[in-house]
């Protein structure tokens, strides 16, 4: 009973300890994306000074500046909302199929919505961003919906299928982009602009079009996060517990499949953003999936609107397009998990 007692106020104080760490770690990352969405609409072919930015966003700037500040805002609200949309993908990829090298692309999502987009362009002569838009979200969603078919049929179904499904359908669909766009140059003219990733030349019509997807694959996966909590305990476990572990991988894949598919359709394949920031989030709060969907809204949008900024200045006036900076990025993210991979194996 002593030992109880004495234990209480460190236990109480421990907690406390924790919520206040949590609570700071929550700031910062806050403060993070608030200064990331300023950058957004401050930089570009001509930097805004920040007394410019807020005079216009106080609505007292000159004409000028307001058109210049302005015509950023699409480009920053559709960076939140991809970076937003893939950090939670990849952290529900990485939960459901226990591999921390899963990642959007793995299911397809990507080569998908590059088939949907050639094949549009080459045999139905569709042109024009908003077109494409419209082609690559039912190829992300169509794709991502038969490799959960195929990895889920059959008494051997499991994560590891799933992920090799992925990867075959991708290397199809991958074959297909090739040969269309060898054969049709003006197809792979108009591809080679989609596929680099990137978040210029984007209205807010985009940015409507895909927030339904991302919206409900959002709400899917905060229902869903105290259930891959469970899952972490194993299958067995979790079917012990009552959580149901099998519809908590078919809403999750759902989930994520959702958001991969209005990321991609927005700006683009970009990768490893899906990748590296569920590992940064793990590092922050630990294995709580709740807390990583809340940090990964939070770390996904501040990364993907920082590499946009770098890529705007760094050869200023030209543009390096977001997918290019990503790709750098995530490279020290996919050697931290092949090091972790190691270190549990």
């Amino acid at each position: 009973m002593a030992s109880s007692v004495l234990a209480e106020p460190g236990g109480t104080s421990t907690s406390r300890a924790g919520a206040a760490r949590l609570a700071l770690s929550l700031t910062i990352c806050l403060t993070a994306l608030v200064l990331a969405m300023l950058a957004s609409v401050m930089f570009g072919s001509k930097t805004t000074s920040f007394r410019s930015v807020v005079d216009v966003l106080a609505g007292h700037g000159d004409a000028y500046l307001t058109t210049v500040v302005e015509s950023r805002y699409p480009r920053t609200a559709i960076g939140v909302l991809a970076g937003v949309s893939l950090a939670v993908a990849g952290t529900l990829m990485q939960g459901v199929t226990r591999n921390p090298l899963a990642e959007p692309g793995l299911l397809g999502i990507n080569a998908g919505a590059s088939a949907s987009i050639v094949a549009a362009t080459a045999f139905l002569g569709v042109t024009g961003r908003s077109a494409t838009l419209w082609w690559a979200l039912p190829g992300a969603l169509l794709a991502g919906l038969v490799v959960h078919l195929i990895g889920s049929a059959g008494t051997n179904a499991g994560p590891a299928r799933l992920v090799l499904a992925g990867a075959v359908l991708s290397a199809v669909l991958a074959a297909f982009v090739q040969a269309v766009t060898l054969t049709r140059p003006k197809v792979f003219d108009s591809y080679r602009y989609w596929v680099v990733g990137a978040l210029g030349g984007r209205d807010f019509e985009v940015f409507w079009s895909v927030l339904p997807f991302a919206a409900v694959g959002l709400l899917l996966a905060l229902v869903i996060a105290p259930g891959l909590n469970v899952m972490a305990l194993g299958d067995d476990a979790a079917t012990a517990l009552g959580a149901g572990p099998a519809r908590t991988k078919a809403a999750g894949l759902l989930a994520a499949t959702l958001l991969s598919a209005a990321a991609t359709a927005a700006v683009g394949p970009v990768a490893f953003v899906g990748l590296a920031v569920p590992h940064l989030v793990r590092a922050l709060v630990g294995v709580d999936f709740r807390l990583q969907i809340l940090f990964s809204t939070l770390a996904g949008p501040t990364l993907l609107l920082c590499a946009d900024v770098v890529g705007r200045v760094l050869l200023r006036p030209q543009e390096v397009m977001v997918g290019v900076v990503t790709a750098f990025i995530g490279a020290p993210a996919l050697l931290l998990a092949v090091r972790r991979m190691r270190g549990s194996a």
